[in-house]
C-alpha cells in the first residue's frame, strides 16, 4: 500500500505535464501527449507490479499473502467497473444520438429507441455485477 502513496505524486506530476503539453498547439502536442501517455502507462504498470509482488517480509506471513490477493481482487473489480462504464458511455453516446435522430423524424419510435439505449446502458450493470462477484471473493 505504501507503494501507491509513493507513486501518487509521480502520477500527479505526470498529469500536470500532460496538461501543460496540451496547451501547446500543432502536431507536436499530439506526439508529446502520446509520449506522456506511454510513460504514464509504463509507470502505472511498474507500480502495479510492485504493489502486487510485495517484499520478502510480506511473503513471510500468510496474512500478508491474503491481503495481496484481496487487493488484486479489488483492483480487478475497479478495472471491471471502469471498463464497463467507459464502454457503456461510448455505446450510449452513439445509440442516444441515433435515437434522437430517429425520433426527430418519426416520434412513434420512442419505445424502440429507449430499449436500444437501455441495452447499451446494461453494459455498465454487467461490469458492476462482475465487481460485486470479485469483491465477494476477496
Amino acid at each position: 500500500m505504501i507503494t501507491w502513496f509513493l507513486a501518487l505524486p509521480v502520477i500527479v506530476a505526470g498529469f500536470v505535464v500532460v496538461r501543460l503539453v496540451l496547451r501547446r498547439s500543432g502536431r507536436t502536442a499530439l506526439w508529446w501527449m502520446v509520449a506522456a501517455d506511454a510513460v504514464l502507462l509504463v509507470a502505472a504498470t511498474v507500480v502495479l507490479t510492485l504493489a502486487l509482488s510485495g517484499g520478502s517480509a510480506q511473503a513471510a506471513t500468510t496474512a500478508a499473502q491474503d491481503s495481496g490477493s484481496g487487493s488484486a481482487a479489488l483492483i480487478g473489480a475497479a478495472i471491471a467497473v471502469a471498463g464497463a462504464t467507459i464502454g457503456a458511455g461510448i455505446a450510449v453516446a452513439y445509440t442516444g444520438a441515433a435515437a434522437l435522430a430517429a425520433l426527430s423524424e418519426r416520434p412513434e419510435l420512442f419505445g424502440r429507441a429507449m430499449v436500444i439505449v437501455g441495452l447499451a446502458e446494461g453494459i455498465a450493470i454487467y461490469g458492476l455485477v462482475v465487481a460485486v462477484i470479485l469483491i465477494g471473493k476477496a
